[in-house]
């Protein structure tokens, strides 16, 4: 009688870690592509090789 009253949570710690994955997941997607378009050129800037007339 006493397997009836207790909860059987097997399963919730899974359930918990995926949807944490899920939402940390879904921040970092939403941060690149807010800020995504403004490093680019930040990005591209910093690649160029340095030319001999840059100054």
């Amino acid at each position: 009688m006493k397997w009836i009253i207790t909860r059987d949570e097997r399963g919730t710690t899974a359930v918990e870690y995926a949807l944490l994955v899920g939402l940390i997941a879904a921040a970092i997607v939403l941060t690149v592509a807010v800020l995504g378009g403004g490093t680019d050129g930040l990005f591209s800037t910093a690649c160029k090789p340095p030319s001999p007339f840059s100054c």
